[in-house]
């Protein structure tokens, strides 16, 4: 049918604009207020016949611009015309309501039962227990983890739900505010993401981690360059309570980024600390180090600057054999990371190119997995705790995470909805219809910062006592029981797997004994502590004699001279397990609340 159209809109539009001259001439001159619709319409309709852009608008004038609103309204018609309750995506509508509902303090229930096919591969569960638990009296209080190991002089206790990394820049300054006055009320930490320290991150007084990317914003120099000094002086802050280097985030791992002149605000340049109206480049790769044992050395500068606070990394796992050469590195210089967040590929605040989002880097489940394992079968799994970050937006998804090795999680887009964000898909537009994610202060009208930060709050309590119940209905006192065999995989119509059944998992030791699965030990044997990827092309040619050097050929940083190598020696493991049954990944979790 489209086909017929054709120039046919513009050849009555052109007629009937023809037409109404005679009758304003001959019947009455109201008729020229019809030209005040027609002649527009007609010059457009010519404009589209000639430009040359546009395919479909030289063949359909006039009517081919039907065709891009429609696809501009296609988020907005497919969620609320199309999508059933269960098949949206990212977030599907009953996901969305949930937040929505527990941000607004109203009833989460949902009547008649499930809508999920409960026989189609794919479906998960959770084990509940004959002997339920009693649930604990004060979720918020009572479900946290000590974070910090015996080289941190100022150990955080954290909620096992925090907001995500997300930067003020990325966010606007209602949101910032709104998101840290809920973690004021609520006790839970607010992660600035990479865009620095901005005075709406401190003005409420919440809880901060703080986050250091390629662009070292907030501690750099006039070079872009690491200033030590220029750390030390906003991480000494008592709001700043943990240090977390950005090594990658799941939405666009490996992936730099640029912000235009144009969006370098005066406030963006003061919490980045760069010139205000010129082009902002983060890179790809970190200037501070570019091997393993630079990397470490790097955490005990930042934890030396900081005063002894909990100092960590966050990444997306790509090649395993990088992720042991981190580990190989702590256990060579005794230097460890207080916590590592494992972001997984299916994260999302950041826009990314499509290849990015889709088809690089690990899942948060396949990427928890290599981390835990590496941790426990070097033996130091009770020196480090584990993040999760990657659609944590209900308790379901925190437990399975939990049961898989995290001792807490991270949720940004969860919050993102708890302050009004739509899921309209214009976040890297300055469009955001709700003033989420614009610096456009029009836009930021609709945010009323007191009643969003209230709404955060709301949705973290609502969220953490749902975990709460959940851990006790399984007969467990606290989240850091949960285990491998606690979770259960449909795999087909006709089997259902434990996670303990069809993930591998390592012993204790077992890597520096040489005795762990194949697949695992592999990866491990070809780590080294000296390079990220020692079987590399350039790492192979700077052992026969080429020097190595820096991505950008600096000289390595002057923290790493001050590095003390330890013997490697195999690290004593003392936690003890809670059954002594093989097989269930029970030896290879978390140390209980009462030990940390």
């Amino acid at each position: 049918m489209i086909e017929s159209i054709r120039t046919k809109a513009l050849w009555a539009v052109i007629v009937l604009a023809l037409l109404v001259i005679p009758l304003a001439v001959l019947v009455s001159p109201w008729w020229w207020l019809l030209e005040i619709l027609f002649v527009p319409l007609a010059l457009l309709g010519v404009y589209d016949f000639f430009q040359p852009r546009h395919s479909i608008l030289r063949n359909y004038p006039l009517a081919g611009r039907m065709r891009f609103l429609l696809e501009g309204m296609g988020p907005e018609l497919h969620q609320y015309l199309v999508e059933n309750d269960t098949d949206g995506r990212p977030f599907d509508r009953d996901t969305r309501s949930v937040i929505y509902q527990r941000a607004k303090g109203v009833g989460d229930k949902k009547p008649f039962g499930t809508e999920h096919d409960v026989y189609e591969a794919g479906y998960s569960w959770l084990n509940h227990s004959i002997s339920p638990r009693p649930i604990v009296a004060d979720p918020e209080a009572d479900l946290r983890v000590i974070i910090g190991g015996p080289q941190c002089t100022q150990p955080y206790s954290a909620s096992v739900l925090n907001i995500s990394a997300m930067s003020f820049g990325a966010l606007g300054q209602a949101a910032v505010r709104a998101m840290n006055q809920g973690a004021k009320a609520g006790g839970f930490a607010h992660d600035t993401g990479e865009g620095g320290l901005s005075k709406y991150h401190k003005e409420a007084g919440g809880d901060l981690i703080w986050q250091i990317g390629t662009g070292y914003f907030g501690c750099r120099d006039a070079n872009g360059d690491f200033d030590p000094e220029a750390f030390r002086a906003n991480a000494s802050l008592p709001q700043v309570k943990m240090i977390e280097i950005k090594v990658s985030q799941g939405a666009k791992p490996g992936h730099g980024g640029i912000l235009p002149a144009a969006k370098v605000t005066a406030e963006i340049a003061e919490a980045r600390m760069v010139p205000q109206g010129q082009d902002v480049f983060s890179p790809t790769y970190h200037k501070a180090f570019s091997t393993p044992l630079e990397m470490v050395a790097f955490i005990a500068q930042l934890r030396e600057l900081s005063g002894g606070k909990p100092v960590g990394f966050k990444l997306c796992v790509g090649d395993p054999r990088e992720f042991a050469a981190i580990v190989k590195a702590m256990l060579q210089t005794g230097i460890y990371a207080d916590f590592i967040v494992v972001d997984g590929g299916e994260g999302g605040t950041g826009a990314a190119p499509l290849e990015f989002s889709d088809s690089l880097g690990a899942p948060l489940n396949e990427g928890l997995l290599v981390v835990q394992n590496t941790l426990v079968g070097a033996g130091i799994r009770d020196r480090v705790k584990i993040g999760a970050s990657g659609k944590m937006v209900t308790a379901s998804a925190m437990a399975r995470s939990m049961a898989l090795g995290a001792d807490w999680c991270n949720s940004a887009r969860a919050f993102m909805f708890a302050v009004g964000c739509i899921q309209s898909q214009r976040c890297h537009t300055n469009k955001c219809p709700v003033g989420v994610t614009t610096q456009d202060a029009k836009l930021q009208r609709a945010l009323i910062v007191p009643d969003k930060a209230t709404r955060v709050h709301n949705y973290h309590r609502n969220t953490v006592h749902a975990l709460a119940e959940m851990v006790a209905a399984m007969g467990l006192d606290h989240s850091n029981e949960l285990r491998p065999y606690h979770a259960v995989r449909r795999v087909s119509e006709f089997q259902a797997l434990a996670f303990s059944e069809f993930y591998d998992f390592v012993t204790p030791g077992a890597l520096i004994d040489g005795t762990a699965a194949p697949r695992f030990q592999g990866f491990w044997d070809e780590a080294s502590a000296e390079s990220f990827r020692p079987w590399s092309a350039a790492d192979l040619r700077a052992r026969v004699g080429e020097p190595a050097a820096h991505v950008d050929g600096s000289r390595a940083p002057a923290h790493v001279a001050a590095v003390q190598v330890a013997p490697a020696v195999r690290p004593t493991e003392s936690r003890p397990t809670s059954t002594g049954e093989p097989g269930l990944g029970d030896d290879l979790t978390r140390t209980p609340l009462n030990d940390q």
